[in-house]
C-alpha cells in the first residue's frame, strides 16, 4: 500500500496475513458452531446453535473499539436468551452461561457496529440507503474453560481450546444479499474472512468484478470509482485468469464530510477491497485522492491473485507479493493514464530499496521493522523478471499463479526457478539471493549491476543510485 495519503490511511490488512487473530486448529474435533444472522426490517438477530455443552464461549476476534478501547460488541449486542451474558474475559469478548453450560441455542440481537477497531476489520461497513455489510468471521467461537480464557494470548495458535469452526448463514428478508461478486438469497460461509452485503442499490455486476459504492458518496468520487473499478479488475482477470471464489467486490462507503479531514482507509480481504471515505477535504473534487483511490485499487486488486491465489510461503517472502503487486499496478495504471509517470515510480522503489539493503537482507526487513523493503526491493525484482523475459510482468505472474494455484503456496524457490527460467542466466538469481539474504555493503552499485544484467535502460547520478531516464 502506497505510503502518500491524504489524511489517515489505515491499512486493514495485507494480502497473506494481518493484525487480526486467525482461527487456529482444534485438537478436539466436532460439529461446528452454528449461527443463523438474520435482517428483518430494522432488526438484527444472530441465534447460534452450539454442538456441544460448555459454560463459556469466546469469540475469536475481540479485538476493542478505536474510539473507546472498549468491547464494540457491549455497546451494540443483546443477548435475548435467559441464563446467558456477554462477558469480557482477559482479550475476548464471551458468551458465559450464569450456571452450567450455555444453552443450545442462543439468541442475540444486534446493531451493526460501523465504527473502527484496534487492529481489525470493522464489523460492518453501513453504504447508505439501507445498505450493510457484516464481516463473517466476527462471529466466530471457539470453547474453552474460564480460566483459560482469561491468560489466552491475540495469538490463538496451538493454544488449549476447542475450535470446530463456525458455519455463519446469511439471510435478508429484503431481497438477495451480495458475496464475492454473486447475488444469492443466502450466504453460508465458514472462517472465510469476508464481507456479506445486505441491501445493495443496483451494485456493478459484470462476470470478472462486483461494485457496491454508497449513494451518499460525492458524485465526482463515485463516478471515478465506478470507471475505474471495471477497468482495473476486468484487465487483471484478462491477463491472470479467473480471480479465486469467484469475481472480486469493491465496497465503498462514505463516513461523511468531517471537518479538517480528506481520509481513505480500507484493505483487502479474500475477495473483497474495502473502501472508506472521510473528509469535507473530498465533497469537491480532488484530483489527488483519484490518483490514490486508483492506485489503490490497482495494488489491492492484484492481491486476488498474488495473494489469494496464491500465497507466500513465510512472512520473509513478501516481496514476492508486495512487490511483485506494486509492478502489477504500476503497469496497469500506466496502460489506464499515459501521462502517468511509471518511471519516477520505479525509480523511487530503486531509492527505497538502495537505502533498505545496506549490509541487511530483504528477507530480514520485518525483523527490524522495515517492510517497505518487501515492496520497494520486490517491485526492483520484479522488473527484472519482466525485463529478462520480454513479456509483461502479468505473464510471469499468470505462470507463477498456474504452477500453484493447486497447493495455493508460491515458494521463494519457485519465484526463482521461474526466473531462471526466462532469465538464461543463472547469475540473475545469484544476485538475487545475495540482496535477499545479505544485502550488500554498496547498495546502489549493487542495484545499478542487477539493472545491467537485466539488460534495463538506465542512468546512475554521481550518488551512484540507478534511475530509469
Amino acid at each position: 500500500m502506497r505510503g502518500a495519503i491524504i489524511g489517515a490511511m489505515l491499512a486493514l490488512t495485507g494480502c497473506a496475513g494481518g493484525a487480526a487473530p486467525v482461527a487456529p486448529s482444534a485438537a478436539a474435533q466436532s460439529a461446528p458452531v452454528a449461527v443463523s444472522i438474520v435482517r428483518d426490517g430494522d432488526v438484527w438477530t444472530a441465534e447460534y446453535r452450539f454442538p456441544r455443552a460448555a459454560p463459556v464461549w469466546a469469540f475469536i476476534r475481540s479485538a476493542d473499539a478505536e474510539a473507546t478501547g472498549r468491547s464494540w460488541r457491549a455497546a451494540s449486542w443483546a443477548v435475548e436468551t435467559p441464563g446467558v451474558r456477554l462477558e469480557r474475559i482477559g482479550r475476548y469478548d464471551a458468551l458465559v452461561a450464569d450456571s452450567g453450560n450455555v444453552p443450545e441455542v442462543v439468541r442475540i440481537r444486534f446493531t451493526p457496529f460501523t465504527d473502527e477497531l484496534r487492529s481489525d476489520y470493522v464489523p460492518a461497513l453501513a453504504l447508505g440507503g439501507g445498505a450493510v455489510a457484516l464481516f463473517d468471521d466476527h462471529f466466530l467461537l471457539f470453547s474453552a474453560p474460564r480460566d483459560v480464557v482469561a491468560g489466552l494470548p491475540v495469538d490463538l495458535t496451538g493454544q488449549p481450546i476447542d475450535d470446530s469452526g463456525t458455519r455463519v448463514t446469511f439471510r435478508d428478508s429484503a431481497g438477495p444479499l451480495l458475496h464475492r461478486g454473486r447475488r444469492s438469497p443466502e450466504v453460508t460461509t465458514q472462517n472465510s474472512n469476508s464481507y456479506i452485503l445486505f441491501g445493495a442499490r443496483d451494485p456493478i455486476v459484470t462476470d470478472t468484478m462486483a461494485a457496491a459504492i454508497d449513494p451518499a458518496l460525492p458524485s465526482w468520487l463515485a463516478d471515478a470509482l465506478r470507471e475505474l473499478t471495471p477497468a482495473i479488475l476486468s484487465r487483471y482477470a484478462a491477463e491472470l485468469g479467473p480471480a479465486p471464489g469467484g469475481p472480486p467486490t469493491l465496497l465503498a462507503s462514505w463516513a461523511g464530510p468531517t471537518p479538517g479531514r480528506a481520509s481513505m482507509n480500507g484493505g483487502v480481504v479474500p475477495g473483497t477491497i474495502i473502501m472508506r471515505f472521510d473528509g469535507e477535504g473530498l465533497v469537491e473534487r480532488n484530483p489527488e485522492m483519484i490518483n490514490l483511490a486508483r492506485w489503490f485499487i490497482a495494488h489491492e486488486g492484484s492481491h486476488f491473485w498474488l495473494g489469494q491465489a496464491v500465497r507466500y510461503e513465510r512472512s520473509r517472502d513478501a516481496w514476492m507479493l508486495e512487490g511483485g503487486a506494486d509492478l502489477l499496478a504500476i503497469r496497469t495504471v500506466q496502460a489506464l493514464d499515459p501521462a502517468y509517470d511509471w518511471k519516477g515510480e520505479i525509480n523511487r522503489a530503486l531509492r527505497e530499496c538502495a537505502g533498505l539493503i545496506e549490509n541487511r537482507g530483504v528477507a530480514s526487513a520485518e525483523d527490524r521493522g522495515q517492510n517497505r523493503a518487501y515492496y520497494a526491493c520486490g517491485a526492483v525484482f520484479a522488473l527484472v523478471a519482466e525485463a529478462r523475459s520480454g513479456r509483461p510482468y502479468s505473464a510471469f505472474v499468470r505462470g507463477l499463479v498456474e504452477a500453484n494455484r493447486e497447493d495455493g503456496v508460491l515458494t521463494r524457490d519457485e519465484w526463482l526457478d521461474a526466473l531462471d527460467g526466462v532469465a538464461g542466466d543463472p547469475g540473475l538469481r545469484a544476485d538475487i539471493e545475495t540482496l535477499l539474504d545479505q544485502g550488500s555493503a554498496q547498495p546502489r552499485q549493487a542495484l545499478a549491476a542487477l539493472l545491467r544484467r537485466a539488460g534495463i535502460a538506465h542512468v546512475v547520478g554521481e550518488n551512484g543510485l540507478p534511475r530509469l531516464q
